[in-house]
């Protein structure tokens, strides 16, 4: 039987994803990474994907990571410096190597010799009611362990294949997944595929439909299974962005920021740069806040810590503030937000 969880927000969902585990289900499952709690067979539903930030995960997520990881996929790339600038750790889970074997949008875009989300585009553009546009990311020749079970890579992808309907005049999303670690994958898939549920959408022309998710191995780590509860997070953080775009517009904006972060990740490039990037950026508004969360990491990891308030208060989502607070009080750093921006 499927074990369901559903919620107008991401943020619901995990908790009750946490909640279930905390309170002693799942069943004790080793796997090579150490002993888990596995539900098997689970489903999520989102009645909102805007809303797609889990804001209670304790430890917070790394808001500016997640972010460069929705521009890495949009685009289509595999380099791992692109990524490793802003999440130190990812290496030691998705290997050590110049690209990442299950990079997510590559797959969509390069790996099988097609653009999966071009032609995704325009097949629901000439045939709004096809039930055949399937998004694969696994590839059992790539991905398959060998006969003796030794694995592919380090970085095999847990999320397997995404389902795109549109009904209603809304588009609507399934994403399916092998895989799925509650604390450190679980918060960030949600961002991923609901962010390119709203891009596809605006592309489109389409409302928002539901996000739905298979998880067949959702499971915690024991050694993670105190950091899956956490504070409600302040009601008043909401998404306020679109990323819903004309194809055109979207596939310009994602290509500038994809170069701005270029900027950001070379060192030669000063902290006061960054505040004029932000500052001086011509991308329309819910951009600039995606980049302003960009060059405020890009400043910190300067040790410029005395120029994130210039740049973040460019920022005006509720959300993108508080996430980034949230961060920075993680690592010991005081900033006050503005009461608007909270």
């Amino acid at each position: 039987m499927f074990r369901v969880f559903e919620g107008r927000t991401a943020n619901e969902v995990w908790r009750k994803v946490a909640i279930a585990f905390r309170s002693g289900e799942g069943a004790v499952q080793s796997s090579r990474a150490g002993q888990t709690r596995e539900i098997l067979h689970s489903a999520m539903s989102i009645s909102d994907p805007t809303q797609r930030w889990a804001t209670s995960r304790q430890p917070p997520i790394n808001i500016a990571f997640a972010i460069a990881e929705i521009v890495w996929i949009i685009i289509g790339r595999n380099d791992s410096a692109f990524l490793n600038y802003f999440n130190r750790q990812l290496h030691k889970y998705a290997g050590h190597g110049d690209t990442y074997h299950g990079a997510y949008g590559h797959r969509f875009r390069y790996h099988l010799g097609i653009d999966q989300l071009e032609r995704a585009y325009q097949v629901l553009k000439a045939k709004p009611d096809s039930r055949q546009v399937v998004l694969q990311i696994w590839d059992g020749r790539s991905d398959l362990p060998d006969s003796s079970g030794k694995e592919a890579s380090t970085d095999i992808p847990c999320n397997i294949v995404s389902i795109l309907k549109v009904r209603g005049g809304k588009l609507e999303w399934m994403q399916i997944l092998r895989s799925n670690d509650v604390y450190r994958g679980l918060p960030y898939n949600l961002v991923q595929f609901t962010t390119l549920q709203e891009i596809v959408a605006g592309w489109l022309g389409l409302e928002l439909g539901e996000y739905n998710q298979i998880s067949n191995s959702l499971h915690v780590y024991e050694k993670d299974l105190e950091y899956i509860s956490g504070p409600s997070s302040d009601q008043r953080a909401i998404n306020v962005d679109s990323l819903a775009f004309p194809k055109e517009e979207s596939d310009e904006y994602f290509n500038e920021l994809a170069h701005n972060i270029e900027t950001i990740i070379d060192q030669r490039v000063t902290a006061k740069e960054l505040v004029s990037m932000v500052r001086e950026s011509n991308l329309t508004q819910s951009f600039r806040n995606m980049l302003a969360i960009l060059c405020a990491e890009g400043a910190r990891r300067r040790l410029q810590q005395d120029v994130i308030n210039n740049i973040m208060n460019e920022c005006t989502n509720p959300v993108y503030n508080y996430l980034y607070e949230c961060w920075l009080l993680r690592l010991g750093i005081n900033r006050i937000l503005r009461p608007n921006n909270i």
